[in-house]
Formats: structure tokens, C-alpha cells, sequence
């Protein structure tokens, strides 16, 4: 299980150290930036979306923890092609899936900061991350 833990681990650092997306996106028809003011993650999420309605393009700005940016590097990969509905019904336990580690209550916050912006981004309505 430690094996699997590792492998999971060096992903997360991969999309650390080498995000995917990161960057302003200039001609963003959604927007939206939050902060987890627990530890000061910050993300800013742009979305270009596309006549129909699928996210033709996505970036992410910010900074913060390893987890909240490989959190945020991993769900614009996921993003990226398609439609807004799908991209509304993603929920927490795809985003922590995705990362696949076991993570502490504060540690969840940060992970789910990136869910959070992109629900604000598509209108709607959120809750604390």
C-alpha cells in the first residue's frame, strides 16, 4: 500500500513543480479567484468556453501548497474539452480521487480550493471549500 501511496505522492509534486495550465488566460469568458485564508492558498481560475458550451481552454494562477496547486494543475487537465454541465456536476470526491492520498481536514481544504473557484466561475451557488 506504501508503493501506491509513493507513486501518487511523486504525481503531486510532478504537478507542483511543473504545472499544467498555469498562467493568465487573456480571453476568459469565466473567471473567478478565492483564497483559503487557513493557510493562504490562493487560486485564480480562467475558462474560455466555447459556442458549444464545452471549455475549449483553461488556466489556473496562484499560489499556495503543494496540494492546492496540484490540485489545481490536475483539474484543468480534467477540464480541458469538456462541456460546462459535466464540469458543473464535478464534485469533491472526483477531486480527491484525482490527488489519491489521504488527506487531514485542513489538508481537504486546500485540495478542494480549486473545485470551489471553478463552481464560482460557472455561477454556482458555493459553500466553504
Amino acid at each position: 500500500m506504501a508503493a501506491s501511496y509513493e507513486i501518487y505522492q511523486e504525481k503531486i509534486l510532478d504537478h507542483y513543480k511543473r504545472p499544467r495550465n498555469k498562467g493568465v488566460l487573456e480571453a476568459a469568458s469565466h473567471q473567478a479567484k478565492d483564497s483559503n485564508p487557513l493557510c493562504g492558498d490562493e487560486v485564480t481560475l480562467y475558462l474560455r468556453v466555447d459556442g458549444a458550451d464545452r471549455i475549449a481552454d483553461v488556466r489556473f494562477s496562484g499560489q499556495g501548497c503543494a496540494i492546492s496547486q496540484a490540485s489545481a494543475s490536475m483539474l484543468t487537465e480534467h477540464l480541458k474539452g469538456i462541456g460546462i454541465e459535466e464540469a458543473k456536476g464535478l464534485g469533491r470526491e472526483e477531486v480527491l480521487r484525482r490527488l489519491g492520498i489521504p488527506l487531514s481536514a485542513v489538508r481537504t481544504k486546500c485540495a478542494l480550493l480549486s473545485l470551489h473557484v471553478l463552481r464560482r466561475a460557472l455561477g454556482i451557488p458555493t459553500k466553504e471549500p
